[in-house]
This record gives C-alpha cells, sequence and structure tokens, in this order.
C-alpha cells in the first residue's frame, strides 16, 4: 500500500460517518445517501491522486464534492427534499441509566424539532459546527466564503435556533 493511499485511508475513516450523514440529511434514502457517499469518495481519491499537494483541506474537499453530487440528485430528481434528524440512522451509543435517556430524548427531540424549521443553510452550518466540529476556516472552505461570513452565518443560524426553541 503506496503512502498515498494510506493517507486518504485515514481521511476516509475520519469523514466517512459525517459525509454519510450530510447527504443522508439531504435525500431522505438510505439507498441514494450511500450511493452518493461511494461518489464523493471515489472522485475524492482521483482528484488525491492528482493534486493531492494542492488538496489544503481534504475533508473540507470531500464535503464540496458531497454538496455539488446532492445538488446533482436534486437536479435530477426535480425536487428538493429535506428530512426530520430524527429519522437518521444513529451510531449506538454508551448504556445509560433510563432517566439519563429521557432527559437526553426531550432534549433533542426538541432541538431536532427546532433545527427542522430553521432553512437549510442555518441547518447545515450548525451541523457542522456543532456536531462535526468544523472550525470556522473549515466551514469557510466548504461554502467558499471568508471567515467573517461564516462567523456572522453561524451567529444569525443560532439566532433562529434560538428563536424556534422559545
Amino acid at each position: 500500500m503506496s503512502q498515498l493511499e494510506k493517507e486518504f485511508g485515514k481521511i476516509y475513516d475520519k469523514s466517512v460517518d459525517k459525509i454519510y450523514r450530510f447527504i443522508y440529511l439531504k435525500v431522505n434514502s438510505q439507498e441514494i445517501a450511500e450511493d452518493l457517499t461511494s461518489e464523493t469518495f471515489t472522485r475524492g481519491w482521483e482528484a488525491f491522486q492528482k493534486q493531492a499537494s494542492k488538496i489544503d483541506n481534504p475533508q473540507a474537499f470531500l464535503y464540496q464534492i458531497a454538496r455539488n453530487l446532492v445538488t446533482d440528485q436534486y437536479r435530477q430528481k426535480a425536487q428538493a427534499q429535506f428530512v426530520s434528524m430524527e429519522s437518521v440512522p444513529q451510531a449506538q451509543s454508551r448504556e445509560k441509566s433510563l432517566e439519563e435517556i429521557a432527559m437526553l430524548t426531550s432534549d433533542v427531540g426538541r432541538i431536532k424539532a427546532a433545527l427542522a424549521k430553521v432553512n437549510d443553510n442555518y441547518r447545515e452550518i450548525i451541523v457542522w459546527y456543532y456536531l462535526d466540529e468544523f472550525t470556522v476556516p473549515e466551514i469557510a472552505k466548504i461554502l467558499n466564503k471568508s471567515e467573517e461570513a461564516v462567523r456572522v452565518v453561524i451567529h444569525r443560524a443560532l439566532k433562529a435556533l434560538r428563536a424556534e426553541l422559545q
């Protein structure tokens, strides 16, 4: 296995679940999300082989590919779909007490419902920044915007989410 393959394998391991979740939230189909995730990494690998040294942030690069594929999927279907976060398959978590689960479910349910009501751009920013723990520069690269613009969108997204939670 070459060094390039090892590097891309690490990138894949770090990013595959996040890319899948991002796509799944957009297309509302496990099969389509799996196909688009696979295509994202296939295209990412092809680009990585040709220009690995030119790709500053491989994870942001993969998100750009995924966004483009989702856009293409919408164009093919001629309709955009969004699913609630409640239907996203969840990974198995550590065992918790029934009380903890009830409290988390209550809070998470409220947040999911509120998040479903904010616009797509805000929802993406919130997921990337708070769930996927991307930095402002990483999000700026994905969106091809300035860091200051991303900070403003994060602020507005939180304000919109707070309004929905009240």
